[in-house]
């Protein structure tokens, strides 16, 4: 589970460290803001393959379980998924989900974190899943934060349109696709059972 762990940490960290702004600004001065940018999607992305790999390698060893979820759980699971995806889609949409929602990469991940941790009692599933699902809340709120301080998009003035339509079909294409031919086959479990 050590790659997993250090995919995390490469991935995570440098999200993380966008949420301190000083630190940010900092190395932005230091380094230039094309430099910072390209060692951020390098680590980040290193980070993401690493993360891939080592739940790969976790799952190959045989799962450590803590807890056995209850088959119920499956169908909350599936529900959770659908926004998850349709929000992940309209992220930066400048439509009325955004607008509703402000954020809605970051709710996005909310949802899909909670719907695989309700299905998976094990500790890989709790680490990777927990760890995305406990960075989403913290950037929301450290968000929420800066645009106390410096100001916010004016949220009320998104209105529903096209990409929102868009982020809704495409959302629920993404899910049937994902969910019934695609998981399977990338991540090797079925989600009907």
């Amino acid at each position: 589970m050590i790659f997993l762990t250090v995919g995390l940490v490469l991935f995570l960290g440098p999200h993380l460290l966008t949420t301190q702004r000083a630190v940010r600004a900092g190395l932005h001065a230091r380094f230039g803001a094309s430099r910072y940018k390209g060692a951020y999607s390098i680590i980040a992305l290193f980070g993401f393959a690493l993360i891939c790999y080592g739940f790969a390698d976790y799952r190959a060893d045989g799962y450590i379980g803590i807890w056995t979820p209850p088959k119920a759980l499956a169908p909350v699971a599936m529900l959770l998924m659908l926004p998850a995806l349709v929000l992940l889609v309209a992220t930066n949409s400048g439509g009325l989900i955004q607008g509703k929602i402000k954020h809605p990469m970051l709710a996005g991940i909310k949802f899909w974190a909670l719907a695989h941790l309700l299905t998976n009692g094990d500790l890989g599933s709790m680490l990777l899943f927990g760890s995305f699902l406990v960075w989403a809340i913290y950037a929301r709120i450290t968000i929420k934060q800066r645009e106390a301080d410096e100001g916010a998009p004016d949220w009320a003035a998104m209105r529903f349109g096209r990409k929102d339509a868009i982020a809704i079909v495409a959302g629920f294409s993404l899910y049937v696709v994902f969910g019934f031919v695609l998981h399977p086959i990338l991540i090797g479990v079925s989600i009907t059972g």
